[in-house]
C-alpha cells in the first residue's frame, strides 16, 4: 500500500474509471459533512458497477464473490450534501485470486481528492467460501485498471 502523501497528490488521470455520486442529505452527519462510513458506500458502488458491467460478475448467484479482506480510507478535505463527487478507480495490486482496489473521491470539478481509499478482495467460490482464482473475464477487466507503478503480482 502507499504511503499517505502519495495518495494525496493523485489527480484524475491516476484513475482509469470514473462514477458519478450525487451527495444526499441523509450522508451528512452532525458535523455536517459526510460521515466517514460512508465512504465506504462509495467503495462498494464503484467497484461493483465496474465488477457487474466491465468483469462479468452476477451476484449473488456467481460462481466467484468478492470478499473484503482488509480496507483502508485517508481523508484530505470534507465534503457535504448537495455535492457532486467523481469517483475514481484503479486497480493497485492484482494477484491470482486476490485484487487491491483504490478509489480516489473528488468534488466534482476538482482534480485534487478529497479522500482515497479502497480495499483489498479475495475471490472465493460462492458456495463453500473457498479461496478461488478469478476467471478470465474478471482478471482482464481488473488488468485493465491496473496502475502502470503497480504491476505487481499479490501472493492471495
Amino acid at each position: 500500500m502507499a504511503e499517505v502523501k502519495e495518495y494525496k497528490v493523485r489527480r484524475r488521470d491516476h484513475y482509469p474509471y470514473f462514477l458519478s455520486y450525487r451527495t444526499r442529505w441523509s450522508d451528512n452527519d452532525q458535523y455536517s459533512h459526510i460521515n466517514n462510513s460512508i465512504y465506504y458506500h462509495f467503495f462498494d458502488s464503484i467497484v461493483n458497477t465496474y465488477l457487474i458491467t466491465h468483469c462479468g460478475l452476477t451476484p449473488p448467484h456467481g460462481e466467484r464473490i468478492g470478499l473484503v479482506v482488509s480496507s483502508f480510507c485517508h481523508f484530505f478535505a470534507p465534503l457535504s450534501f448537495p455535492s457532486v463527487l467523481d469517483l475514481g478507480l484503479r486497480v493497485g495490486k492484482l494477484g491470482n485470486s486476490s485484487v487491491t482496489y483504490e478509489v480516489g473521491v473528488f468534488e466534482e470539478g476538482k482534480d485534487q481528492p478529497s479522500a482515497v481509499g479502497g480495499y483489498t478482495h479475495v475471490f472465493v467460490e460462492n458456495e463453500s467460501r473457498k479461496s478461488a482464482a478469478m476467471n478470465a473475464k474478471t482478471r482482464e477487466g481488473l488488468a485493465r485498471l491496473l496502475s502502470l507503478q503497480s504491476r505487481s503480482q499479490s501472493k492471495l
